[in-house]
């Protein structure tokens, strides 16, 4: 018996290794063909030639896009949207998770079901352009982090993490000491908790880094529009505002598609290289927050 379940324990962990090796495929394939197609030779590319690795090697897309005065003017707005977003995300998830873990409030249970109310229904396209332009927030910076301030689901997932790992007595000591809710958050929750901000920090600056259909439908003036709006000009409109200047000897098409390529390197590598300064905490915040109750 101990024979057999070994071998039923190698069979399943074989299996489980060959799941995860198939995932890091399909999952790094993309990313290495469009990193191979962005450096490869114009020629190569031209006539798709270009499977796994790059074939030559060339920057001169990359020199295009970063001799361009858009995407530079784009990268701006969207490190803005992302930082002044994501601290507006964070502070505002804190103060509400904290009000909604405290037992004494008594509104806690009523304002919680309200929160859980808007992850089901919401006012809809219409009525929410209606208000951000009533608000004077249109074709301003403040639509693309304002009207997302906050996540229902962030606010139940931080409220549950602060009521399973912060005891009650920690918070007690610190009132019985003279310390008001502003002083034990700032001093004593905040510090305890980096696991789940770095999963705030990490999720809501994804979703900035990545937002463009407010930016569609609230920014008109171009020069409030996103990184993303530029790769979508570039992607789906096969924009020539890249290729105009262009002195590199390049055939225009083969230029067009690796602008395309260079483009989405660019746009990707800033997320890629602040994911393993929170991977520390990421797993420990996500898993605690979400599960244990």
């Amino acid at each position: 018996m101990k024979n057999r379940r070994s071998i039923v324990e190698w069979i399943a962990d074989t299996i489980i290794v060959l799941l995860v090796l198939f995932a890091i495929i399909i999952t790094l394939y993309p990313f290495l063909y469009v990193f191979s197609m962005s450096i490869s030779d114009p020629l190569p590319v031209m006539r798709q030639e270009v499977r796994l690795f790059p074939k030559g090697f060339s920057t001169a897309a990359y020199q295009l896009v970063i001799q361009n005065d858009t995407i530079w003017q784009s990268y701006y707005n969207t490190i803005w949207y992302t930082v002044v977003g994501t601290c507006i995300n964070v502070i505002l998830t804190m103060f509400a998770a904290y009000t909604l873990s405290i037992k004494e409030f008594f509104l806690r249970v009523p304002i919680l079901m309200m929160i859980t109310f808007t992850m089901f229904f919401s006012g809809g396209m219409i009525p929410m352009f209606i208000l951000i332009n009533q608000l004077g927030l249109y074709n301003t910076r403040w639509a693309m982090v304002l009207p997302g301030a906050v996540g229902a689901w962030y606010i139940i997932i931080t409220r549950t993490f602060l009521n399973s790992t912060i005891p009650d007595s920690l918070r007690e000591s610190a009132k019985i000491d003279g310390a008001n809710d502003i002083i034990i958050l700032f001093r004593i929750i905040i510090p305890l908790c980096m696991p789940i901000l770095s999963v705030l920090i990490l999720f809501y600056a994804v979703g900035h880094w990545n937002s463009f259909f407010n930016a569609l439908l609230y920014l008109p003036s171009g020069r409030l529009h996103p990184l993303q709006i530029f790769l979508r000009r570039i992607l789906i409109f096969a924009s020539d505002e890249l290729t105009d200047d262009a002195s590199y000897g390049l055939e225009r098409s083969a230029a067009v598609i690796q602008l395309r390529y260079a483009a989405i390197m660019i746009t990707v590598l800033p997320i890629l290289f602040v994911y393993p300064f929170l991977q520390k905490y990421f797993t420990k915040g996500i898993m605690v927050g979400a599960i244990k109750g």
